[in-house]
Parts: structure tokens; sequence; C-alpha cells
């Protein structure tokens, strides 16, 4: 099914004095109608891709998409995700001018495993404008509605791999590759068209130690002699990196199953997966333990804060924004964490301080001053408490969003 392409809403003429007042925004084209319409060509595309350019114009911590990588993952021929889901990307428009943006996305395969029947909305992008956002917000209920829906959620893309959640605190902080940034705005629109928390993910800073904490050293010899015959691999070069893309990506399968919105890899998202992001990660930066048969049993991968870089060169690779991006992230003081898994027979032996030591040598060696979690769900505990250990503080909290459907 799909949403009528064109959806009218009232004028601010139609509307009370306080409804009126209520959809005052930033963009000086309120007060026009807004109409919605489907991306139905690759200019309408375009113009999706490259509207939070214009929202976000002003937003000193914003940082662009990576646009050769952003069409990329909005070609459904290219992304494999699009093959199990229903998807729909909208666009909002006063008069010839897009106004807004948002994607509808429903997950059956994930839908049927955890016995849901929720559709997604992400991508969500507007001025401060009650009525455009909610113009976008009813049509992509009303798309979920179609497909039997009963929830919808959000943001939340194809999986928890994908940007997620609205920044609720640390607006002030960088943004990080692979999460949102969001104005405050964005949340108030959400919650006023009934909107409220599903679920909130938290990040840690963590300065980091130099030299290392003796005890941390001594947790770390003990892990060494309990687990003999086990080595963490250490690396210098990309190319001896790959041998290690698939094992390392089957076993996140293995273990990341309860996790909130995962969605297993297959073999060939493995492999765009690796295309997205080993070329931006610094191969010391990827730690790896295996056994004596070469198995990995766990890992944990990093990557120098590339946003800086990405600003600079507007999103674009080429000709020569590769180069900026890669500074960025050898100068940058901040590693961010991007994945991290363990087998699920050998954890609490040990090997996230193996890996953890190994990681903050490099760290040190590479002149970073601290480190990012990356988004944790609030009810992880346990590596919520591994943060805190190591002095971690919450600095960022995200949130996804839910509202019931009614009939």
């Amino acid at each position: 099914m799909v949403v009528k392409s064109i959806l009218k809403y009232p004028d601010e003429s139609t509307m009370d004095d306080s409804a009126a007042q209520a959809v005052q925004g930033d963009h000086p084209m309120n007060g026009l109608p807004v109409t919605i319409g489907e991306v139905k060509d690759s200019k309408q595309l375009y113009q999706f891709i490259h509207l939070p350019a214009a929202i976000h114009k002003d937003h000193f911590n914003w940082v662009p998409p990576i646009y050769m990588d952003e069409k990329e993952f909005f070609n459904p021929s290219k992304n494999k995700c699009f093959q199990a889901c229903d998807t729909i990307l909208l666009l909002a428009y006063k008069g010839k001018e897009v106004v807004g943006r948002i994607m509808g996305i429903i997950h059956h395969q994930y839908n049927t495993d955890h016995k849901e029947k929720k559709g997604r909305f992400a991508f969500f992008e507007t001025w401060n404008d009650p009525q455009v956002a909610k113009a976008l917000l009813d049509a992509i209920e009303d798309w979920a509605r179609g497909h039997g829906m009963e929830r919808v959620i959000g943001p939340l893309a194809f999986s928890d791999k994908d940007p997620q959640g609205l920044l609720i605190e640390g607006f002030d902080e960088p943004a990080v590759i692979a999460s949102n940034c969001n104005f405050p705005y964005q949340v108030d629109l959400l919650e006023k068209d009934g909107y409220s928390k599903e679920m909130d993910l938290v990040v840690y800073q963590i300065k980091i130690p130099n030299p290392i904490p003796e005890f941390y050293l001594k947790i770390q010899e003990r892990a060494i002699r309990l687990n003999a015959g086990l080595q963490v691999l250490e690396f210098t070069s990309r190319r001896k990196v790959k041998p290690y893309i698939h094992p390392v990506l089957h076993l996140l399968n293995r273990t990341f199953t309860e996790i909130f919105g995962f969605v297993p890899f297959s073999e060939a998202e493995m492999d765009d997966f690796a295309n997205r992001y080993l070329f931006l990660i610094n191969p010391r930066f990827i730690k790896i333990v295996v056994n004596g048969q070469n198995e990995v049993l766990a890992f944990v991968i990093g990557m120098g804060h590339i946003g800086e870089g990405i600003q600079k060169t507007k999103g674009k690779l080429f000709p020569f924004g590769i180069f900026h991006i890669l500074r960025s992230a050898k100068k940058s003081k901040q590693l961010n964490l991007l994945l991290g898994a363990i087998d699920p027979d050998y954890r609490g032996k040990g090997l996230d301080v193996m890996m953890g030591v190994k990681m903050l040598e490099s760290a040190i060696a590479q002149g970073k001053m601290t480190l990012d979690s990356h988004l944790e769900l609030e009810y992880n505990t346990k590596v919520r408490s591994e943060m805190e250990k190591l002095g971690g503080e919450v600095y960022k909290r995200f949130r996804i969003f839910g509202k019931n459907l009614k009939e």
C-alpha cells in the first residue's frame, strides 16, 4: 500500500488564534498549506537527502552525511536492507519548496521474530513548524496503519546499526558518526503530536588514563593467565583485517540477538557494511580475540572522531574530501567506539579487559585523550557498569519515541 501522493493540511486562516500561534516556527514560509508527496524520482531523492543541510546550516554541531554513502543507502538496488522491508520516503512542501522529510519502514522479519506490529519512522527533519511535523507524522501513521501496524516507533531505521533516537541531552557536544544530531525543538514536535518514550540510549565519555591504572593491568595479567591459548590480534593494515570481517560480523549476529532493534547481517550486508566503514577506520583501533584455531571469540572496533573533517568537506569525499576526513581522524583527541562483542561462552572471563588494555595503549600512542562509548541501551547494566568502572560519565542521551495507532 502506498500513501496518497498528496495530502493537504489546512493553512492558518482556517485555525483559531491559539492553533495559528502554535504553528509559528523558524521557516519564512509559515502560513502556507502543507502538502505531502512521495519520493518518486532522482530529483526528489536529491531533495530528500540534501534537505538537512538547509535546516542545519547554522547548527554548529551538525555533521553532514557522506553524500556518496547516503546515495547508496537510499538506493534499494544497493542497500540490501530494503529487500526485507516495506518502505516509503515522503517530502513536505509549502508551495514548491521542500520543508520537511520522513521515512517510513516496516521490517516484517523483525516484527515476526519479536511478535510485534510496529512501523518505524526515520530521517525525520523539519524546521520548527508543528504544522509540517504533524503532516509528515500523520502520513506515516496512516501508511503504517494501512499495513496493519498497531504502533509507530522512531527514529529507528532498518536496524540499530543506523542512527537511532533523537538527542535529548548533550546538545552542546560534537556529533559522532552513525548517531543523530537534532535541535531540541524536534523532541517538542514529537511530544506535541502524542509521542512518548519508547527507549533511551546513553553515551559515555571516558577520559583515557595515561598511564593505564595498575589495577587494570593486573586484571589483564590475570585474564591472560586464565585464557591460555587465546590471543589479542592487532593490526596495522586494512588488508590484514579483511579476512576477519565476516567472522566478526557472524559473532555479532550470534551475540546481539536480544538487542533492541538489532537485525542480523546477511552475507551481502556484511560486505556493504565493511565497504561503508573500513576505509575510515585506523586498523590500530581494531582488536580481535582468537583461539588456537583462529576462531573469533571477541572483538572491539574504534574510530578516530571525523566530524570536523566531514564538516570541512561538506560531506563530499572527492576530490580532496577523503584526505580532510582521514586527517581529522588522526588529529582528533577523541576515539569513538563503534562495535564490540564477546562470544557468550567466554563472557566473564576477562576478554573485555584483554582487548580494553590494548585499545587504551593504542589510543594513548595515537594521542587520544577521550573515548566515546557510542550508544548503549539504558537497561544494559553490565556494559554501563564497565564504562563507569573506567570513570565514564553519561554525556549524551538519545530517545526512541512511540505512539499507538488508533483505527
